[in-house]
């Protein structure tokens, strides 16, 4: 399969654990499938969702830090009172970002906005962007990456995350389903895609068929409050004996 791989790096990046509201804020290991489609919507400078482009990725840091970072918390339209809350992040952050998609190449080579890994904070760089051959293969080792839940072969930190989220303000996440955060290497047996320059497996979470008309954020037009994602377990990675 023809795909681009866009290899983009940071100084820190921090993202969300969602069952963290107050207090010592840790971050995910990886990024969810939001903050990626977040980041092809400021490199495209419109909003790009699962029903736009085909995307997998693998995620490399060197370790994780704690800061201080101050909050204002605004009891009214004027008054506000500033805290301080304990931010964990990650160090020199790399992504490694697969799209069969081609027209995202000219996205990344002319972002329209400034790319995130996470935070306003967290900038980003396109470091390379490079057209690939992804093997077809009947094993591979996947690490690094975010991959549906459940299946058989998979183990690690299960999280329940968005696809994306809304166009309108405040933003509401869409299509949340359960993930399983792969960290440490685990081999794979089946239909799986191959990065055989990287020597690691690549899986493509696929588009969602459908129409979706975005928001015109100024009406704060609500997008369809009964959208729902439907099932999206890829065609690599298929096990009769395990249901959704």
């Amino acid at each position: 399969m023809k795909v681009i791989r866009v290899h983009i790096t940071g100084w820190v990046a921090s993202f969300r654990n969602p069952l963290f509201i107050s207090g010592f804020q840790p971050t995910l290991p990886l990024p969810p499938l939001s903050a990626i489609y977040g980041l092809l919507s400021a490199a495209k400078g419109d909003w790009v969702t699962p029903h736009d482009a085909t995307i997998g990725f693998v995620f490399k840091s060197n370790g994780k830090a704690v800061d201080l970072e101050t909050l204002y918390e605004f009891a009214g339209k004027l008054d506000a009172k500033s805290n301080v809350n304990k931010r964990e992040f990650l160090v020199q952050p790399e992504l490694y970002l697969y799209t069969p998609d081609m027209w995202l190449k000219e996205a990344f080579e002319r972002p329209c906005y400034p790319l995130l890994l996470g935070r306003s904070s967290d900038l980003a760089t396109v470091e390379s962007i490079k057209e690939i051959q992804l093997e077809n293969v009947s094993e591979t080792t996947y690490q690094d990456t975010l991959l549906p839940f459940p299946d058989a072969q998979l183990y690690g930190q299960v999280q329940a995350l968005p696809t994306h989220f809304t166009a309108e303000i405040p933003r509401r996440p869409c299509g949340t389903r359960a993930y399983c955060l792969i960290t440490e290497k685990i081999e794979y047996r089946g239909d799986v895609l191959h990065d055989p320059e990287m020597d690691w497996g690549v899986y493509l979470h696929e588009r969602i068929p459908g129409e979706f008309t975005v928001p015109n954020e100024q009406k704060r037009k609500p997008v369809d409050k009964n959208y729902q994602v439907p099932d999206v377990d890829g065609k690599q990675m298929q096990l009769p004996s395990i249901s959704p």
